[in-house]
């Protein structure tokens, strides 16, 4: 567990440092991106900033509940209780003894549930981000057909000058079009980074929950009077 769990925190470094180091590289074509819808895709890239840092939140709040579980798995016994998402377990491992198996199987369904919860907000994020991408496709579509319509219909095509009024004209359904394609392009990748970053940490919570399963296992007794063989 030990290594995993520092394996998996730095493939969440080296992430996010590559895509820092890949946006600086390519600020100029982003800022272009990001600018032609801007109020669209500014909420899309901040509810991406925001989804990154709940994934680092998240993994830092392990870091407490992974210390307790190496301490006491190498035999510390008096090791404080974790804060939160282990510590049914903790107390029950505190009492020491065989632990019946029906004690084991509520401890791990409720930490189950509880690890559950931590990753519903990063799914959310996930989840927000394909739909803000869907948003701006769509309304992008709409500014781009209402354009059309608005300068097919004020044209005059016995005025000479009508390929400069149509060539003016042709701003608004070319606006809308920038806007269906860059807000489904932020929206895809934002989702496609939060989503790299939540798999992480579901992760790194399975290989806490898979090790303190495998030594809950080893701690309990089967009760034959439960009828239980």
């Amino acid at each position: 567990m030990n290594n995993r769990f520092h394996r998996i925190l730095n493939r969440m470094a080296l992430f996010t440092a590559l895509l820092a180091v890949g946006l600086i590289l390519f600020w100029g074509p982003f800022m272009q991106i990001a600018t032609a819808s801007i109020y669209l895709n500014g909420i899309i890239i901040g509810t991406t900033l925001f989804g990154i840092g709940l994934c680092f939140w998240e993994m830092f709040r392990l870091l407490p509940e992974y210390k307790w579980a190496r301490a006491f798995f190498r035999g510390n016994k008096k090791a404080d209780l974790p804060p939160r998402l282990l510590r049914p377990a903790a107390t029950i491992l505190r009492c020491g003894g065989r632990v019946p198996v029906a004690t084991v199987t509520a401890a791990m369904d409720m930490i189950a549930v509880r690890l559950e919860d931590s990753r519903e907000s990063v799914r959310y994020i996930t989840n927000t981000l394909i739909f803000l991408g869907l948003l701006g496709t769509f309304w992008g579509l709409i500014m781009t057909v209402g354009g059309f319509a608005e300068l097919i219909g004020g044209l005059n095509f016995n005025d000479e000058a009508v390929l400069d009024l149509m060539q003016q004209g042709l701003s608004k359904p070319l606006a809308g079009m920038a806007t269906a394609f860059t807000s489904s392009l932020m929206g895809l990748g934002g989702s496609l980074t939060v989503g790299f970053l939540g798999l992480q940490l579901q992760m790194a919570q399975n290989s806490i929950y898979h090790e303190l399963e495998d030594y809950l296992a080893s701690c309990a007794s089967v009760r034959k009077d439960a009828g239980l063989e």
